[in-house]
């Protein structure tokens, strides 16, 4: 059975009506069944007064427990699946609940509402709901930079990357690669309480990223309207972003947009100085949010495309 054309029915779905919160009200998300999941081995596998090596041990534990479950409910659905056009449209509604296009938009569309409207503090709220940094200590500079970031990196890890394993393995593959990226997001922190328990997880999101986070910086230079500049400014400094892979996507929007983004910026725990990325280039500001939006936008046809080529292969 055809993982591409499932993934053409899933983004279909999502693209029309996203994650309606009526249903997450009566039934909640998939990605939160997980979660539940997760901060329950991390409790016990993860806990005080173990040292690190039982932690690392146990983090590899809940990878192993945590994907299994997942991967194995979802390879005993996809054998349940009929056969033909029936099975494909129910495959795609299965795997419906693992692709945010239309969530990401409607998060960063808030941030540009808010900006355009003058409204800084409702902007810093906005801003807060799809980043970690601390939003009062963003000016409208920072919430540009911050929203475009997170535009670019979730573009990946939200989108290209899940539909990407799914056009590989089908449902198994978007739900197994959602299931490693929810534990990176929980427990890959470089924290004392995560440093050790999380590695397992934040080596295999690594991994399994090096290719989408590649194939969406490609694609927003490519669609940029200055794919040169674009794809020079990747090349150049997509490695040295902290992250493995978020700096390919964010590089690449940044070079695009002609802004810098990435640098330093504050936290709960403190300053995290980051190197930045197309420096020399101006600060972002709300014209060039929505700008990344459209270019977003592009990406996720060209992802359309791509992906309906690969099911009529």
């Amino acid at each position: 059975m055809s993982g591409a054309s499932m993934m053409l029915v899933a983004l279909a779905i999502d693209a029309l009506i996203g994650w309606p919160k009526l249903l997450y009200e009566a039934i909640g998300h998939p990605v939160t069944w997980m979660g539940r999941l997760i901060g329950f081995l991390d409790r016990h596998f993860g806990g005080d007064g173990i040292d690190d090596r039982a932690r690392r041990m146990g983090g590899i534990a809940t990878l192993v427990i945590v994907v299994g479950i997942a991967a194995e409910i979802a390879w005993l659905l996809t054998f349940l699946l009929p056969e033909g056009n029936l099975g494909i449209v129910l495959g795609g509604i299965l795997a419906w609940p693992f692709i945010a296009t239309r969530s990401l938009r409607e998060h960063v569309s808030a941030v540009a509402d808010d900006l355009d409207a003058g409204d800084m503090r409702s902007a810093r709220v906005s801003v807060s709901r799809i980043v970690g940094r601390d939003p009062d200590q963003l000016d409208e500079a920072g919430i540009s930079r911050a929203a475009l970031e997170s535009l670019a990196e979730n573009s990946s890890d939200g989108i290209v990357a899940p539909v990407f394993w799914g056009v590989i393995l089908g449902l198994p593959g978007i739900v197994a690669y959602k299931a490693i990226n929810t534990l990176d997001s929980m427990i890959g922190h470089r924290t004392p309480r995560h440093e050790a328990f999380g590695w397992a997880s934040a080596k295999l999101d690594d991994l399994v990223n090096i290719i989408p986070a590649r194939l969406t910086g490609a694609l927003y230079a490519l669609l940029s309207g200055h794919p040169g500049v674009a794809l020079t400014t990747m090349l150049r400094d997509a490695r040295r972003h902290r992250s493995p892979n978020a700096g390919w996507p964010e590089a690449a929007l940044a070079g695009g947009l002609g802004v810098r983004l990435s640098g330093p910026r504050s936290y709960a725990d403190g300053i995290s100085d980051e190197p930045w990325l197309n420096l020399g280039a101006p600060d972002p500001g709300p014209a060039d949010l929505r700008r990344g939006l459209r270019l977003y936008g592009y990406v996720i046809l060209a992802l359309v495309a791509l992906v309906a080529v690969s099911a009529l292969a």
